[in-house]
């Protein structure tokens, strides 16, 4: 059983995102455009199954916990996620290898690093004291588990707040079977080497951008 706190799972998904926007530049720095489709696809995933998780786990805790300040923290990112799902269902509509699609991945990675800097320097240094270290590794098994009840493709008008938001993502499809049924992802090899970059990158959140 992992022992890792609610803010080490969700400090590691963010690395995960900013890997997977690396990957992504990489392959539109060698102009190979299937490539660059493969690792956009992968970090909307990783972002949707991020954010459902989040609003599923992460927010009634800070509501509960932390009083009418957590209220606003968390509907304040409720409202951030909102944005980005919409530029995501938007990235949907677009071709990769395009400069709208370039411009929109950057888009979205700009508002994903302030959103997820606040959660770093903000949220969670406030909510993990207030639930203890047990209940953080607890509700940190929760968001891994809930991540995998995620749809590859959010609606950006799919509810955001309980009990919707969790009928939304609980009735959704393994994401296994997803991953067949939807557009191509990176492959094992590419995922593989993606992974061992993970290990060594370690993205410091900066509280002069929030």
């Amino acid at each position: 059983m992992s022992h890792k706190t609610l803010f080490q799972a969700i400090k590691d998904d963010h690395e995960e995102m900013y890997e997977y926007h690396d990957q992504y530049k990489r392959a539109r720095k060698r102009n190979d455009v299937e490539a660059q489709g493969r690792w956009a696809r992968q970090l909307t995933w990783e972002v949707a199954r991020h954010a459902v998780g989040e609003e599923i786990v992460v927010y009634p805790l800070m509501q509960k916990h932390l009083g009418q300040r957590g209220v606003e923290l968390a509907n304040h990112d409720r409202e951030e996620h909102t944005r980005v799902k919409e530029d995501l269902y938007e990235l949907e509509s677009l071709t990769a290898g395009s400069q709208e699609f370039d411009d929109l991945i950057s888009k979205i990675m700009a508002s994903l690093h302030h959103h997820n800097d606040s959660e770093e320097i903000k949220d969670l240094p406030l909510l993990e004291p207030a639930i203890g270290r047990e209940a953080s590794i607890e509700a940190a098994a929760d968001f891994k588990t809930t991540k995998k009840f995620v749809p590859t493709r959010p609606h950006p008008s799919a509810p955001n707040q309980p009990p919707y938001e969790t009928l939304v993502g609980f009735l959704a499809a393994p994401i296994d079977k997803l991953k067949d049924i939807f557009a191509t992802f990176p492959t094992e090899r590419e995922m593989a080497e993606a992974k061992d970059e993970l290990k060594t990158r370690d993205h410091h959140a900066d509280a002069t951008q929030l």
